[in-house]
């Protein structure tokens, strides 16, 4: 799994006056909890780039004052007029804590119902699991290649293996729905067949 490296300097500085001065530097403010203590720090907004403009799923290496954490986003907050960051809170891995975590789905192979004639929708792209570190991956693959038409695949089917899914196991993740064409050509043989 991919990490992103990111230096950071201890924030001793506290308030909004201090937080505004950070801004203003091009820095971002951010807190790591979930270890041992909070960690406060920031960094500068080009350091996050690859971290939070990626659907992909990334761990965080932070050095704070030559300490090195390894983190998993948590929250970010945006200026709501500007749409800049103003502030991320990150999770501290600990191996034997377990983790809450949103993962990318990959979806792997081409469907029957694609074959026949209909079409894919992906209802999710990502889902919300709760394990230990050593078990997060980038992605959870999930193969569609058995899903016929008029059929879903729903979260209680994707793998995940070592993970206890958390959302509901009803909810639909990948559907194969009938197109006009298709059912316009149904609907003529069956036209068809009546007249025979």
């Amino acid at each position: 799994m991919n990490s992103i490296k990111i230096e950071g300097q201890n924030r001793t500085d506290f308030g909004k006056k201090a937080t505004r001065h950070l801004r203003a530097d091009g820095k971002v403010p951010c807190v790591i909890y979930g270890g041992t203590g909070n960690v406060s720090f920031s960094a500068p907004t080009s350091a996050f780039r690859h971290l939070v403009y990626t659907p992909e799923f990334q761990l965080a290496e932070i050095s704070v004052d030559g300490k090195m954490y390894r983190c998993i986003m948590k929250d970010l907050q945006f200026d709501v007029v500007t749409d800049s960051l103003t502030h991320i809170d990150f999770l501290e891995l600990v191996d034997d804590k377990k983790v809450v975590a949103n993962l990318p789905l990959k979806y792997v192979g081409t469907p029957e119902g694609v074959k026949a004639g209909g079409r894919l929708e992906i209802k999710m792209k990502t889902v919300r699991v709760r394990t230990f570190p050593k078990y997060l991956k980038a992605a959870i693959e999930v193969n569609i290649a058995n899903l016929k038409l008029n059929e879903n695949m729903r979260v209680s089917d994707i793998p995940a293996e070592h993970m206890e899914v958390m959302n509901s196991p009803r909810i639909p993740i990948a559907s194969i729905v009938m197109t006009r064409a298709l059912k316009q050509q149904e609907n003529a043989d069956a036209k068809d067949a009546k007249k025979k």
